[in-house]
């Protein structure tokens, strides 16, 4: 059982985050807050294995909250939840310790899944960010014009799983993929799971950042350039 605790302002939001976890027969929600302090108390005294931070509080902000707990130490994986998809906000809290950042638009969609990869200690970003982190990470490519053949484990991939791991690396969402694909959004999920599944990764993040690395997203240097802040991932 993953023990969660969620701190956010707003009542109706914590409502919304409550029913979503609810739903999960491995989540357990063992505590609520609405300012910072309460994140900083709760977590001191239940450790839950993840905390959902929203980024925006009346006292301490999430960045400040998420340094203060892992300056203690404490082994309790965050989880920010906020409306922001800039990237100086996704780049600062994950270099302050957050392993997880989920837009509120998408987290009826995606928190459960968010909790269940953080609790294991992997990094989950949402769609609209993910991109952006994968840029970061490996810098801007310089890789060739036209879209390489798989190699390595990617090798393992059927044409149209290729075809969804050039969009995840693209930055689209499962939604949007289904659509340029003429997919169900279920199928699309199915393709993702033996995806992750066949090159050994456990998040959209990680496959997005196997696909740049290997010069598989099927974008151009200067595309890439022009989509700077990244849509999805």
């Amino acid at each position: 059982m993953i023990t969660v605790a969620i701190v956010d302002d707003h009542p109706v939001v914590r409502a919304g985050l409550r029913a979503v976890l609810g739903s999960a027969a491995d989540l357990s929600l063992i505590a609520e807050g609405s300012c910072g302090a309460d994140a900083l108390r709760l977590v001191t005294l239940l450790k839950p294995d993840v905390l959902v931070l929203d980024l925006n509080l009346p006292d301490l902000n999430g960045l400040e909250v998420t340094r203060q707990i892992k300056a203690l130490n404490l082994p309790t994986g965050i989880l920010i939840l906020t409306v922001h998809r800039e990237h100086v906000s996704v780049f600062g809290l994950l270099e302050s310790g957050a392993l997880g950042y989920v837009l509120k638009d998408e987290a009826l969609e995606t928190l459960v899944s968010a909790v269940r990869a953080v609790a294991q200690g992997h990094h989950w970003l949402s769609p609209a960010v993910a991109s952006q982190v994968v840029r970061r990470v490996v810098g801007r490519s310089s890789g060739p014009s036209q879209e390489p053949a798989l190699g390595g484990k990617a090798a393992e991939l059927t044409p149209r799983e290729g075809e969804v791991l050039r969009l995840i690396a693209q930055g689209l969402d499962n939604t949007t993929i289904a659509s340029r694909l003429v997919l169900t959004t279920r199928t699309v999920q199915n393709h993702v799971s033996t995806i992750y599944s066949k090159l050994g990764v456990s998040s959209r993040t990680e496959a997005a950042l196997y696909a740049i690395q290997h010069g598989l997203s099927g974008l151009l240097p200067e595309e890439e350039d022009r989509r700077g802040g990244g849509d999805a991932a």
